[in-house]
């Protein structure tokens, strides 16, 4: 279990500076997104230096409680006042002796007066394997939080084992997210992976369900934190963040903005009238900075390189069951993207030198994939953000999908077939639809037979939103859903399930011989329920490289099936 707690009267027997700086950089929320880069990072030895210091010669120790302990010739303040932990806690990252704890400590007090910017507050934090926090801790420690990084914490417990269950304390608010709330509640999951698109830019339409949005169109650093702050506020989203830790792409796009690329979104670049999309006036660049700092504050995810920007492609090994390998399709180095407006990107989304995740990144995916199967892992599990399968949506194409990047998707299936690597799972998200395929080079009816899966090199499960609306049609029924379903899995080669009318999720149990894929289907998300439902369930056996057959046990309780 673990546990933040206000802690301004622990004597330590460091430094004053050097103490306050460790402290300072205990949290890494100071470093978002990564300490080499001023202008997004935070200089923690500067914020000491801001901070309100007085001569404390004059006073002892029973008259003047410090921090600090013994050494009184500077002791700088400390808020000694209420803290309002808003937003309960949260873990991420986990790896095999240590993951990621967070959680928001915003002061309080009886005169709702809040500290002088240079006053930060401080918590202690513990974690222990027993439920009531008895015991040894197996890592424990303080750090600082100040209004730079919006009172957000983010610790690094280390010294954990593997395979051991963890617990925590938490406190209840109220919220609509009703997927996460049925997935904590209902499921057994040791880890929730999320795609993308955790908040969205835009003002939305929830306002008749109680659900409007705060502020306006994001651009600025305080209305990317404000739309975090809100969304946490969930009832379903805070317990599942509490429920298990979290494993995250940043962004897909609206985490920024839609249809985002390296370059611009769908109504910001760095152009003059790409500049005029906020009354703020930010550009793209002032817009993407504020946001990833934004999401290093709120989220429970790891800093993987300080020297190498925006990166936040990595990978997990989970025993030799599985490599977890996490990439970012969308805003480290993709090329240009379909924003509405540049109807050229068609002409173009065949053109070898395409990328959707840069040089660097998809050279790294090779050989982690090479990797992984070089040192006996059973499973690679590929968690990124957008649909890998080719759709034929009656003649179009979704370009911003790797249906727009087509060299690259012949690359990375030429890598597996090439280098026979096989159980892949692809895992995608973005769409708001629900997608099952093999995986195979599109319309190859030749090597690939649809019918048995012979000829496949893997799997895609590709997720539904939690929210957000349809894209087969805003509020369509199930039944008309199933219509363009039909007639999308009888055009798709690969394509052996779509279901696009459910809100929801899926999940992957995962063992050495099969991986099991379910899906959940949302009863009703106009107010906050737990009522859902199994959609479907698909095999895996390990080294078929394909869906069992029958697909799915040869029935499903909504979408339809190729056969």
């Amino acid at each position: 279990m673990s546990r933040f707690l206000c802690a301004s009267l622990v004597k330590l027997s460091f430094g004053v500076i050097v103490v306050t700086a460790n402290l300072f950089d205990r949290n890494l929320a100071y470093e978002s997104p990564f300490t080499d880069h001023p202008q997004l990072a935070h200089n923690t030895r500067a914020i000491h230096e801001r901070r309100q210091e007085i001569d404390a010669t004059k006073f002892n120790d029973k008259h003047y409680a410090t921090f600090y302990g013994g050494e009184f010739g500077n002791s700088p303040f400390i808020w000694a006042g209420g803290v309002n932990f808003t937003h309960a806690v949260a873990s991420g990252d986990p790896f095999d002796e240590s993951v990621l704890l967070w959680t928001r400590a915003v002061p309080t007090s009886s005169s709702n007066s809040s500290p002088d910017q240079s006053v930060p507050v401080c918590l202690s934090y513990k974690i222990t394997t027993s439920k009531d926090l008895s015991g040894k801790a197996v890592d424990s420690g303080q750090a600082f939080t100040s209004y730079d990084v919006d009172w957000t914490v983010k610790v690094e417990a280390s010294g954990l084992r593997p395979d051991t269950k963890y617990f925590y304390q938490h406190t209840r608010v109220q919220g609509w997210f009703n997927a996460y709330g049925f997935a904590a509640h209902n499921t057994t999951a040791d880890i929730f992976v999320h795609l993308g698109d955790y908040i969205y830019e835009s003002l939305g339409n929830g306002a008749h369900i109680g659900r409007q949005t705060l502020g306006r169109e994001l651009a600025t650093i305080h209305d990317y934190r404000q739309r975090l702050n809100q969304y946490r506020t969930d009832q379903s989203l805070v317990f599942a963040h509490q429920h298990a830790p979290w494993i995250t792409v940043w962004q897909d796009d609206h985490e920024v903005a839609d249809n985002a690329w390296k370059a611009g979104t769908a109504d910001s670049n760095d152009t003059a009238t790409g500049c005029s999309f906020s009354p703020s006036g930010a550009c793209f660049t002032d817009r993407k900075l504020a946001a990833i700092r934004a999401y290093h504050e709120w989220m429970p995810i790891r800093q993987v390189d300080p020297r190498d920007k925006l990166r936040i492609w990595r990978n997990f090994q989970i025993g030799k069951l599985l490599d977890l390998t996490m990439l970012d399709t969308r805003q480290y180095d993709r090329d240009l993207t379909d924003v509405y407006y540049n109807t050229d990107v068609n002409t173009i989304s065949s053109f070898g030198n395409r990328s959707l995740m840069g040089t660097a990144q998809e050279q790294w995916f090779y050989d982690t994939l090479s990797q992984s199967q070089s040192r006996g892992a059973i499973w690679r599990v590929i968690g990124q953000q957008i649909v890998f399968t080719q759709l034929n949506e009656d003649g179009a194409f979704d370009l911003d999908a790797w249906d727009g990047y087509r060299a690259n998707r012949g690359r990375v299936l030429d890598h597996l077939y090439k280098n026979r690597i096989s159980n892949t799972v692809i895992l995608s998200g973005d769409s708001h639809a629900n997608w099952v395929s093999d995986l195979a080079h599109p319309n190859d009816t030749v090597t690939y037979d649809a019918k048995t899966g012979a000829g496949a090199i893997g799997v895609e499960f590709a997720g539904t939103a939690v929210t957000s609306s349809s894209s087969f049609g805003s509020g369509i029924t199930p039944a008309n859903a199933d219509v363009m379903s039909r007639s999308l899995v009888d055009v798709n080669t690969d394509l052996q399930w779509s279901e696009g009318s459910y809100r929801g999720f899926f999940t992957l149990t995962i063992d050495s011989e099969h991986l099991n894929a379910t899906y959940y289907a949302m009863s009703n998300i106009s107010f906050a329920n737990l009522d859902g439902f199994v959609s479907a369930q698909f095999v895996v056996k390990a080294g078929q490289n394909k869906l069992s057959r029958p697909v799915a046990g040869g029935s499903v309780r909504a979408g339809v099936l190729k056969f």
